[in-house]
């Protein structure tokens, strides 16, 4: 297939495509190379896909209305994988703004290319944020998510709201996967375990927020690329059982889906630092803070409907997934 990739030169973006080119198809490769964090490292991600003869590489930032419809027009993707975004809580706290222009307006090019040029499905990343002020455990897709605590977390529960207007009006197959805490190899500098291996390595306290006390359903990036693909290969169908009278938020009478993917296996970060330290052979000086404004005490993926509809569930457990990020960081970096 010919499929589109936002965020390409991004953490699951860059492992996305190379899956993809792996197996024979082509990728046509979108992202802005923005500074947001160290776009040296965004770089050496491109660099292992621009190796691939079937890889297209084009520098475009999706708030480009122009720029994303030309790109729709030349290369007539099949299939699309929206994975641009400003991320980060925190940042969003601070800049409100480039979460509008980029993961609002932004999704909405990307939606009007698919509309225009008959896609046969998006998949789109969505977030485990959405769930906010939730607090029933573990978090279902078919829970009401209306009480985000950050912009980060409305701008992905719009997104989906967004996709589900173009999946009834132009019944296009749309399809949002809500990741829960992707980690791993080339991961993203401004992530905990990034950070914490960067300070730990050089000796410098690490920032424990909550007091190491919240749990994360950490999702390591191979397990995340795995489900990606099966949910791809399989275009949003309609619900013939949906009821607007009940109705159900992950499913429709449009062709359109939500699925979480997550390792359903919530650790205790003081649990996740405590591996990390072994990983590196070093003990980490931690200095403890209260629980920062947008975050969530918790996160817990409940994923019985991508097994359901995919046969896949992630499983990585976090002693692997950390030990080959350590691997990878050490090789990188040379320390």
């Amino acid at each position: 297939m010919k499929i589109l990739i936002t965020g390409s030169a991004g953490f699951i973006g860059s492992a996305l495509s190379l899956r993809l080119l792996e197996r024979g198809d082509e990728v046509i490769g979108v992202d802005n190379l923005n500074d947001y964090y160290d776009v040296g490292l965004k770089q050496a991600r491109l660099a292992r896909t621009l190796a691939h003869p079937g890889f297209t590489d084009l520098r475009l930032d999706i708030q480009d209305r122009e720029g994303v419809a030309a790109a729709f027009r030349e290369h007539q993707p099949q299939r699309v994988v929206n994975l641009a975004a400003q991320a980060g809580v925190r940042y969003s706290i601070e800049n409100p703004m480039s979460y509008v222009d980029s993961n609002l307006t932004g999704f909405a090019h990307i939606l009007e290319g698919c509309r225009h040029h008959g896609v046969e499905h998006l998949v789109f990343a969505s977030s485990s944020s959405v769930y906010g002020a939730n607090t029933v455990m573990p978090f279902s897709v078919h829970h009401n998510v209306d009480h985000p605590l950050s912009l980060y977390a409305a701008s992905k529960k719009a997104n989906e709201l967004m996709a589900h207007t173009y999946s009834h009006l132009y019944r296009l197959p749309t399809t949002g996967l809500r990741f829960f805490t992707v980690y791993g190899p080339w991961g993203r500098p401004d992530m905990a375990l990034f950070k914490f291996t960067r300070a730990i390595l050089a000796g410098e306290p690490i920032e424990v927020f909550n007091y190491g006390r919240h749990r994360r359903d950490f999702t390591y990036v191979d397990d995340i690329v795995e489900g990606v693909i099966r949910v791809l290969d399989r275009p949003a169908p309609p619900n013939p059982a949906w009821d607007g009278a009940s109705p159900d938020p992950a499913t429709s009478a449009a062709p359109y889906r939500v699925y979480n993917i997550g390792n359903q296996h919530p650790v205790e970060l003081l649990r996740y630092i405590e591996v990390l330290e072994e990983c590196l052979g070093r003990k980490a000086e931690k200095t403890l803070l209260p629980l920062q404004p947008g975050d969530v005490p918790d996160t817990y993926a409940e994923v019985s409907d991508l097994v359901r509809d995919t046969g896949y569930k992630p499983d990585t457990p976090v002693e692997t997934g950390v030990a080959r990020f350590v691997d990878w960081y050490r090789g990188f970096y040379g320390v």
